[in-house]
């Protein structure tokens, strides 16, 4: 697989973003990723040191889009005490699909992570370069502000197709030593990447969502 890689696309307020810089590589076969940053220089990441993350949607949650919710407010608190012991771990670069639902909540708790920590990055893994194409304009837009703070972007794919998200999923256990992941223990997507890690020998911990 040759994933595109895609460095900080432009700023687009309310709608999805163009991408204006793809580069293509195909995928090391070492446990070290090399790519290039928003100003062209060369990257590379430790994949011992990195953190992949797999979580539901909104569909799956018990509090849907309500993230008002007292659980939902200690989900995200959960996911924030997390990071913070992998953090103390030694794990510095964190992987995210960018879905709507935990994805988003993953995303905003590593860069509050980051704020306390020079040195955490965090990647945004695209399944396919619309991918909030359908979105309210709300989501949109907080995408967008994801997409801007994140410090890697990676395209998987120009277009859509059915096997694109896993795609995606696989492309993060791949480059990562651990996963971590907010579960209910439903079939679908979720579980699908938790055992696709642990056929891969990628360290997984579990916060269990009660449905």
């Amino acid at each position: 697989m040759e994933p595109a890689i895609c460095c900080h696309p432009e700023r687009s307020e309310g709608s999805s973003h163009p991408l204006y810089k793809i580069l293509r590589r195909k995928a090391p076969q070492n446990d070290r990723l090399s790519i290039l940053d928003a100003k062209g220089a060369r990257v590379t990441f430790d994949r011992e040191h990195s953190c992949c993350f797999t979580g539901h949607r909104p569909q799956k949650l018990p509090w849907g889009m309500n993230e008002d919710d007292p659980r939902c407010l200690a989900l995200k608190r959960e996911i924030a005490a997390r990071l913070d012991a992998v953090y103390e771990l030694g794990y510095r670069r964190f992987l995210c699909g960018m879905a709507i639902g935990c994805d988003m909540y993953f995303a905003e708790a590593v860069l509050a992570l980051r704020e306390k920590y020079g040195d955490v990055t965090l990647e945004a893994a695209i399944p396919f370069g619309d991918q909030p194409g359908r979105w309210s304009q709300k989501l949109r837009l907080r995408y967008n502000k994801l997409i801007d703070s994140a410090d890697q972007v990676t395209v998987l794919q120009y277009g859509y197709t059915p096997d694109c998200m896993m795609r995606r999923n696989r492309y993060m256990v791949d480059h990562a030593s651990l996963l971590l992941a907010c579960y209910d223990g439903r079939p679908g997507g979720t579980m699908n990447t938790i055992l696709y890690a642990e056929r891969n020998e990628v360290k997984v911990l579990v916060i269990e969502i009660e449905t």
